[in-house]
């Protein structure tokens, strides 16, 4: 995985888990992250058809992929299954792929959720696209503050 910085352009962000990805789409220029989509997890061709089509019609240059970790930052068992997503992003697609930290995005996402009245029902399928936006928003701002 490239850890550098991008070149300016979009950037796709993933926040990756075993039944759903949640998506954002943001511009490195604007630094503003945008929810997007939230795609099923359920692995093979499907999975990569759904990607390779927010892939086509965004053109990032950089795919960033949501790196989660215990509370001090010590890897658990969904670190390496999302370090293994972001090795099937970067072979499949030829692009620059990096990580940031994720921890408690998903947590910040759902209780957003619940502070807007968001239907219960509605949560999960908003939940992990927020989560998404949640990353790459963090990740822009780290970047403009650099």
């Amino acid at each position: 995985m490239r850890a550098s910085a991008a070149a300016a352009g979009t950037v796709l962000a993933f926040d990756f888990g075993t039944q759903r990805i949640g998506v954002a789409v943001g511009e490195t220029k604007l630094g503003v992250a945008h929810p997007l989509t939230t795609i099923p997890n359920r692995g093979g061709a499907e999975r990569v058809k759904a990607i390779e089509a927010l892939i086509a019609e965004w053109r990032p240059v950089l795919l960033l992929v949501g790196l989660p970790t215990h509370a001090d930052g010590t890897p658990h068992a969904m670190t390496a299954r999302a370090r293994g997503f972001a090795r099937q992003l970067e072979d499949r697609f030829a692009l620059p792929v990096a990580f940031t930290d994720e921890r408690f995005t998903t947590r910040a996402a759902s209780s957003a959720l619940r502070d807007a009245a968001t239907r219960v029902r509605d949560r999960k399928a908003v939940r992990d696209r927020i989560a998404a936006q949640l990353i790459l928003q963090a990740y822009l701002d780290g970047r403009l503050a650099s």
